[in-house]
């Protein structure tokens, strides 16, 4: 059984809204078993319509579409089922005391244009919407219609407003589509944090394991430097599942070693606050090359720590030009930590030349210990944030391997 997740509307086709929607439904959807094989974005026309739902039947066994189900006269999802079934509009009594009785509730009249909101194709059922106006479409697409030749589709259409989207799922869709998938597979992810090399050097480093057709598969992204690995794994239940992940988990922490910072939605500064504490050690900073990324990074991790628990970071200072010397930064680095009462300091050297690029330098003390890196800037809008990640990751992996003299 197979999958489409469709998403109607021009703020999506024209840039102006991001679609999320699509994103949250194929996680629910996987947890049900049943795989998403296709996404479709879609503009408020009649034809644009037909062309995406025509699609979806004929290569997926089950659609789910969001969007399109107002008031207006943009809002043509009901015409487009009813269109591609072959059937008429025809209002469900219910439906729209349901409605009416929502805008009583605020004191409010009903527009007319809301009566729009309680019409069906025939032959489909009305999903109940607890907390909007916009009821749900549940309806089937034979198989073998004469515009699709498909192997028969369950059609799903819910409102765009991704809160009563979700109640709408949780509440009524999503525990019909279980049992339409007969509850015999279970998809379960992990994903494992990763900076310090890049996208095709850690691809190189996991021979095998990122292969299509592996179980469980292992994919990869990149994101301003940093290196995402999602384990996905298909199994009769959840335990099953979490034997396959942890299984591969071990073996790329095995190959990556500390290139492994983290996982699901910990960022390198999370990583890095988190090792300074463990260490019971502090950190303060001065950078002059990094305009003022280092502290806003390790300033926006020290903001996430959990109530009532005080942060490792203390603090850090943003300056026009520090001294390119080795020697001059690791003073800097140290006067700044002694300023803060910090027992790691941590400075980034201005913008020079080196060959053809750029270059910061990054220094540390730590107790002792005095490491320095000369990191060269690569091309793109993203350079000057991963000279900064660079920066705090190398406090995460100083920590965790320096130990303080004496």
């Amino acid at each position: 059984m197979l999958a489409e997740v469709i998403a109607i509307g021009d703020e999506l086709t024209s840039g102006q809204r991001l679609d999320t929607n699509s994103q949250w439904l194929s996680r629910e959807l996987g947890v049900l078993g049943i795989p998403v094989g296709y996404h479709t974005t879609v503009c408020d026309t009649l034809e644009a319509g037909r062309e995406a739902f025509a699609a979806a039947a004929r290569r997926t066994q089950v659609v789910v579409a969001t969007g399109g189900l107002g008031p207006t006269a943009d809002d043509l999802t009901r015409d487009v089922l009813a269109a591609m079934a072959g059937v008429p509009l025809v209002c469900c009594e219910r439906s729209l005391a349901e409605v009416e009785a929502r805008f009583s509730r605020r004191g409010m009249p009903m527009p007319e244009s809301n009566h729009r909101q309680a019409c069906f194709p025939e032959g489909s059922r009305p999903i109940a919407n607890p907390t909007g106006t916009a009821p749900g479409i549940d309806l089937v697409f034979p198989a073998g219609a004469d515009w699709g030749r498909g192997l028969g589709s369950r059609v799903v259409a819910l409102p765009g407003v991704p809160a009563e989207m979700r109640r709408m799922w949780q509440k009524t869709v999503g525990p019909q589509l279980a049992r339409l998938a007969g509850g015999t597979r279970v998809l379960a992810h992990r994903r494992l944090k990763c900076f310090g090399a890049g996208e095709s050097a850690i691809e190189a480093m996991l021979p095998g394991l990122i292969e299509r057709g592996r179980d469980p598969t292992v994919g990869i992204t990149a994101h301003e430097a940093t290196i995402t690995l999602r384990i996905s794994a298909w199994a009769a239940d959840a335990s099953g599942c979490q034997g396959k992940i942890t299984a591969t988990e071990q073996l790329i922490r095995d190959a990556l070693g500390d290139l492994v910072y983290g996982e699901e939605d910990d960022e390198v500064e999370d990583a890095v606050l988190a090792a300074v504490t463990l260490a019971g050690e502090t950190v303060a900073t001065i950078e002059a090359g990094t305009a003022g990324r280092v502290a806003a990074l390790l300033a926006q991790a020290a903001a996430r720590c959990p109530a009532g628990k005080s942060s490792s970071y203390r603090g850090g200072r943003v300056v026009g030009e520090l001294p390119v010397a080795p020697e001059a930064l690791f003073a800097a680095a140290a006067a700044t930590a002694a300023e803060q009462e910090a027992s790691v300091g941590l400075a980034v050297g201005p913008l020079r030349p080196s060959g053809e690029r750029q270059a910061v330098d990054i220094a540390i003390t730590y107790a002792g210990h005095r490491e320095i890196h000369e990191h060269h800037l690569g091309g793109g809008d993203i350079a000057l944030a991963r000279a900064a990640k660079t920066a705090v990751n190398m406090v995460r992996r100083t920590v965790a391997t320096a130990r303080p003299s004496g």
